[in-house]
């Protein structure tokens, strides 16, 4: 049990520090967990989430309350919170149909996982190097039609090791935002997304979970939100000056670490 301890605590680290930047979390701990013996990483994975969306709401907290202030009053809050909604949208449908193939299927391949992670790091460098000329500067500016395009573009992330935060920071990009925007709103999306992945795997696994599971998977929450704290503070910062190519290599890297791994080690 201590063995799992510790796993459980490097799981809820690596959580936090990738969940809000385009590496793919799921992707890691999944493959973690499987060179590591780790079973059950995948709903592991989708619970410890709570602690990354915790963090997320502190960050945002007085944002959060500022906006939902300014609802009754302000068609800008207004606007705002539709747009998260509605790209919170597609990612609910599609999420709720393809739950069960996307767990037993797609998060069952360690393969699929790695080339995922390279042929995004490989995305990930074409669009930091394309000179944009965003529309956007804030997110709070993004239109209904976009979001809802985004969140066509979050449900690639499905796929493990696609990305949940890539899928809609590149999405923002290629519809007009700038980085920062496009990483801002993609924060703000990841609220309602994850929230919901929860609460949905959370019911699915309800009669598979033990104690030993649960003690586990706090573990994991509490370690997820303590690194994810620093991550969301500091990479909207990162991501204005350095852009996403340092991420996109280091996908890549992965992504080859573990087909050599998955070839020689099984």
């Amino acid at each position: 049990m201590a063995e799992q301890i510790i796993i459980a605590l490097f799981l809820g680290l690596v959580e936090g520090l990738t969940e809000f930047i385009p590496v793919s979390s799921t992707g890691h701990l999944i493959l973690i967990g499987h060179f590591l013996g780790f079973d059950g990483a995948a709903t592991f994975d989708v619970l410890i989430q709570l602690g990354a969306i915790l963090a997320i709401l502190l960050v945002y907290f007085n944002r959060l309350v500022q906006i939902a202030k300014a609802l009754p009053v302000s068609v800008k809050a207004r606007h705002f919170v539709l747009a998260v909604l509605f790209g919170f949208l597609p990612a609910a449908v599609i999420g709720a149909i393809a739950h069960d193939f996307i767990k037993t299927v797609l998060f069952d391949s360690p393969k699929v996982i790695c080339i995922s992670l390279i042929l995004g790091g490989i995305v990930l460098l074409v669009i930091d190097k394309i000179p944009f000329k965003p529309k956007y500067t804030s997110a709070y500016e993004f239109s209904w039609p976009m979001a809802i395009k985004i969140g066509f573009f979050q449900c690639l992330a499905m796929i493990p090791g696609t990305s949940r935060s890539g899928s809609t920071i590149v999405g923002a990009l290629l519809l007009g935002a700038d980085k920062r925007s496009a990483a801002e709103f993609s924060f703000f999306l990841a609220m309602p997304t994850m929230a919901g992945a929860f609460v949905l795997d959370l019911w699915k696994s309800r009669h598979d979970l033990s104690m030993d599971q649960g003690l586990l998977i706090v573990i994991g929450f509490v370690t997820a939100f303590i690194s994810a704290l620093f991550v969301v503070r500091a990479l909207l910062d990162f991501v204005s000056r350095r852009g996403y190519a340092p991420f996109a290599w280091w996908r890549i890297v992965i992504g080859a670490l573990g087909l050599v791994g998955l070839y020689t080690i099984g």
